[in-house]
């Protein structure tokens, strides 16, 4: 068998997510069963990671493994992408991997980097690609917050009900916020997340932001590993897989 890496952008509005379900569209299935059609050979695609319902990527890493080598990756991208434009996908890349390669097991640092647009009017060109937000938020304030974030804790505050990993000790390596006209563009990279943290993280920063907590009650509420605590999540439309880094 021989092993390819796949690089895939996508919107996320119509899909219930990466990962293949029994009931409805997702990302994984859509890919997976055009490739098997191409490839004419029974296929699975593994991501590097799950992306929620409504959450977009700008560069999302898997692998799968054929019989064949492929000879002509730029026919088959090219292929694949024919079907897969018109339906909010792209292929970026496919490139041929060793065997011990495993887009989700393989990655040393994940980013994910979330949309705010801070202003009274909605973005049309934007829409279900951003966060509107129309009340004013204090920017530092949100970065005093982050800070505070940053290196190993226990998010459990942060983590969904469901979310299945076995423990919630993460690293935050950098939280990155940027402000830029009417967008705030908050980037976090971590090796890898809980289940539905970044959202979590950001719903919270916002309410920091808009002065609904101090830094003192934002701490508190971290601290506490109480998930009932937590801020409401901020929507999937705003939230992007960034890049996956090996």
């Amino acid at each position: 068998m021989i092993r390819y890496q796949l690089l895939v952008e996508y919107v996320g509005t119509s899909f219930i997510g990466w990962q293949s379900q029994k009931h409805g569209k997702s990302i994984q299935k859509t890919i997976q069963n055009i490739l098997c059609k191409i490839l004419k050979e029974k296929i699975k695609i593994h991501g590097s990671g799950r992306t929620d319902k409504g959450v977009h990527a700008i560069e999302q890493s898997a692998h799968f493994d054929c019989k064949k080598k492929i000879i002509d990756i730029k026919k088959l991208i090219n292929s694949l992408n024919y079907f897969l434009n018109k339906k909010n996908i792209s292929i970026l890349q496919i490139k041929q991997k060793k065997n011990n390669f495993h887009s989700r097991f393989s990655a040393k640092e994940r980013i994910y980097l979330y949309i705010i647009r801070n202003d009274h009017s909605p973005s049309m060109i934007n829409y279900n690609r951003e966060w509107n937000i129309k009340k004013r938020l204090d920017v530092s304030l949100m970065k005093k917050g982050a800070k505070k974030l940053i290196g190993t804790h226990d998010f459990s505050t942060f983590r969904a009900a469901n979310c299945s990993a076995k423990n919630s000790i993460k690293t935050i390596k950098e939280i990155q916020i940027l402000k830029s006209k009417k967008q705030i563009k908050i980037r976090i990279k971590s090796q890898s997340f809980l289940k539905s943290q970044v959202r979590s993280i950001v719903g919270s920063l916002k309410y920091l932001s808009e002065n609904k907590w101090d830094l003192k009650k934002f701490e508190k509420v971290f601290n506490s590993k109480d998930r009932k605590n937590c801020a409401p999540l901020a929507p999937p439309n705003g939230l992007y897989l960034e890049k996956v880094i090996y």
